[in-house]
């Protein structure tokens, strides 16, 4: 019969073996993945003038990207105001967007990249429907977290929110113009259907009338279609 001495030290020695036993496969398998592709992102900044240095921007921009352990393409306009529609840089980076070269979008403010709230939402809903993320660092904004989201759907109810509060001045506005005997609409035409006749009796096309006119080419055409009206 073995001494219970022996059989605790029986016991110690497997408990050792099995401590020092290598991990289990099903353990290795949540080992990270090396050379997996990294995120490209397409950061972007802008200055309004040629004297203005867009440099603070991109360095921002590039130690965000390098923390998150992105690949970065840049894309700065310099000295291009923000009202502008068509801007060099911003469009090539939306050219990217379209082909999906990047998988999210990165700058430091709201105005560095939309020229309204309203455009901001137009241009997020875009990139969500193309699948890439847009990341605003000053204004905590970022699409690839949940809180994120949340946020940009506010703004998204903010603008909504605007687009209807101008909408109901407007239509206030044109009711106030209405009971005060405003005319509403634009000036009626001092040209008349035997105008537009005798210019076309010479040869001349609707276009080249509405030009020599002041009108729209439309209007001189339908003008030529009204009928005569008696005199007596």
């Amino acid at each position: 019969m073995r001494s219970p001495t022996a059989a605790h030290q029986i016991t110690d020695k497997s408990e050792t073996e099995r401590r020092q036993r290598p991990l289990s496969s099903a353990c290795s398998r949540r080992r990270p993945i090396i050379g997996a592709p990294l995120m490209t992102a397409a950061i972007y900044a802008r200055v309004s003038t040629l004297d203005q240095d867009p440099a603070a921007q991109i360095e921002q921009l590039r130690t965000y990207c390098r923390a998150r352990g992105w690949e970065v393409r840049e894309y700065v306009d310099h000295g291009v105001s923000g009202a502008k529609q068509r801007r060099p840089d911003l469009d090539a980076l939306l050219q990217a967007v379209r082909r999906r070269t990047v998988g999210v979008v990165v700058c430091t403010k709201l105005d560095r990249l939309a020229r309204s709230l309203e455009h901001l939402v137009a241009l997020g809903g875009e990139l969500k429907a193309l699948g890439i993320d847009l990341v605003v660092l000053d204004q905590a904004i970022d699409t690839t977290t949940s809180a994120g989201r949340a946020m940009f759907g506010m703004l998204a109810v903010f603008a909504e929110f605007e687009r209807d509060l101008i909408r109901e001045r407007v239509i206030a506005g044109l009711r106030r113009a209405k009971a005060l005997g405003k005319r509403i609409g634009r000036p009626p035409t001092q040209v008349g259907r035997d105008q537009i006749l005798a210019l076309r009796e010479v040869g001349l096309s609707y276009r080249v009338i509405g030009r020599r006119l002041r009108i729209s080419p439309a209007l001189a055409h339908r003008l030529a279609r009204q009928t005569p009206v008696d005199g007596g």
